[in-house]
């Protein structure tokens, strides 16, 4: 067995993966440096006093979430990487009906890289838009002792607001983007994970103080605790779960030796598309919110009803929620899986799935599979986003910030980012972070 302090140890002993764990520590260090960094123009004051009295709802919450706090402090990277979420939705949906950018994306890399930068550029339109939303909802709102939020509200305080959040979405991205080459995991998701996290040692202590001021039982923070220890494991079983297909290699003589005949598996994940599902079904709910605040309609508007429909703590907004995720879980895997290409890698390398024909019917075959696994993954990922609405509904006073949504993104980015530490460490002959250098379900 391996022993626990080497296992930590050893990504520090190649010198290139050392530089890559530095390299993203001091960026997301950097990330939560800007979280606390004020938009000009705002009470800080009268913020606090608004949050801590009532103001902060469910709309509050869940921007806070995406964006690690960052939206209670109005903080210039209030908007965190949302906008850039969405522009990436918009435009792999339009790879399916546009033609042009279904062609680039047939170019392979260079394709992805033209959509990317395309991307690049409706982020900036998304987030000018929620921006100056926010802008216009965060002056209208007054402090319980009557003062406003904002020192001079108008025109300006919205364009400077505008500019300095649409910034701050940039440099995120940017980011996230030079992590995903010079460090270890994926950035976008990481800068969501850390801001997940950095709400950990808060959460715990706004926890205390509610049981000693007795707003919430011991009783039910053991229930949340199980609750979170269920949902962990079982994010942990989904995506490391997979089907393997059996693999079979015709014998191949190349001099005197004899090669295949052996039986390998084609592993296929259960859930394919990690946390990217709940990721995009949570950017893409957050446009009504933040649409019905640009537009400032009065409460007896009936758009104003239906606007409140997407509130978080709603059965209609969490059955879409569910929706969107089983969605975006099919959508994705059929972007990054193509089971031609498996098929045709399988035929040109001479193996074959017993009783299968190569070609078609190979090709079929590891769709049916692929359909019906990522069909039991997705349903899986929705429940466990849900659940925490359930537990909500019968057990009053838990606190937004435990939910599923976070556990998914914080349980689903530790494991990926692990898996690619531990690709770094076999290939230089290291044990990984788990015994024998590998995590179980992932030993091929």
């Amino acid at each position: 067995m391996a022993n626990p302090i080497e296992s930590v140890i050893n990504p520090f002993k190649v010198v290139e993966l050392r530089k890559r764990i530095f390299f993203t520590i001091i960026l997301l260090a950097v990330f939560r440096l800007g979280c606390f960094i004020p938009t000009p123009g705002v009470d800080g004051t009268a913020l606090s006093e608004w949050l801590g009295t009532g103001g902060k709802g469910a709309l509050v919450g869940l921007l806070s979430l995406f964006s690690g706090g960052a939206f209670e402090k109005f903080s210039i990277l209030s908007l965190g990487v949302m906008p850039y979420i969405s522009a990436s939705i918009i435009f792999q949906l339009l790879t399916i009906v546009v033609p042009y950018l279904a062609e680039l994306k047939k170019e392979g890399q260079q394709g992805y890289k033209k959509i990317s930068q395309y991307s690049r550029y409706a982020t900036v339109g998304i987030a000018l838009f929620q921006s100056m939303g926010l802008a216009k909802w965060i002056q209208s709102q007054v402090a319980p002792s009557g003062a406003p939020l904002v020192f001079s509200p108008g025109f300006s305080f919205v364009l400077t607001t505008a500019i300095t959040m649409t910034t701050g979405t940039i440099f995120l991205m940017w980011l996230g983007e030079q992590i995903t080459e010079r460090g270890i995991g994926n950035g976008i998701s990481l800068i969501i994970c850390a801001g997940i996290v950095a709400r950990i040692p808060g959460a715990i202590v706004n926890t205390i103080k509610m049981i000693k001021m007795g707003e919430m039982r011991l009783f039910t923070l053991l229930i949340i605790l199980a609750f979170i220890f269920l949902i962990t494991a079982a994010v942990v079983v989904l995506i490391l779960g997979h089907r393997k297909i059996p693999i079979q290699h015709a014998k191949r003589i190349v001099g005197r030796k004899v090669y295949g005949s052996q039986g390998t598996y084609l592993p296929l994940q259960v859930n394919q598309a990690g946390v990217i599902p709940v990721i995009f079904a949570s950017s893409l709910l957050s446009f009504p919110m933040t649409i019905g605040q640009f537009a400032g309609l009065p409460q007896d508007n009936p758009l104003t009803g239906f606007l409140a429909l997407f509130v978080p703590s709603t059965l209609f907004y969490n059955a879409l929620y569910a929706g969107l995720i089983i969605f975006f879980a099919f959508f994705y895997v059929a972007i990054i899986f193509n089971p031609g290409d498996v098929a045709e890698n399988l035929r040109k390398s001479g193996g074959s799935i017993p009783g299968i024909r190569p070609g078609k019917p190979t090709i079929d075959y590891i769709e049916k599979i692929l359909t019906r696994i990522t069909a039991l993954g997705a349903v899986y990922l929705a429940f466990i986003a849900v659940v925490p609405f359930a537990l909500t509904y019968f057990i009053k006073g838990i606190p937004f910030y435990f939910g599923g949504t976070a556990l998914l993104i914080v349980v689903g980015v530790a494991l990926d980012t692990v898996r690619q530490i531990e690709s770094h460490l076999l290939m230089r002959s290291y044990e990984g972070f788990m015994k024998a250098g590998k995590l179980k379900g992932r030993r091929y």
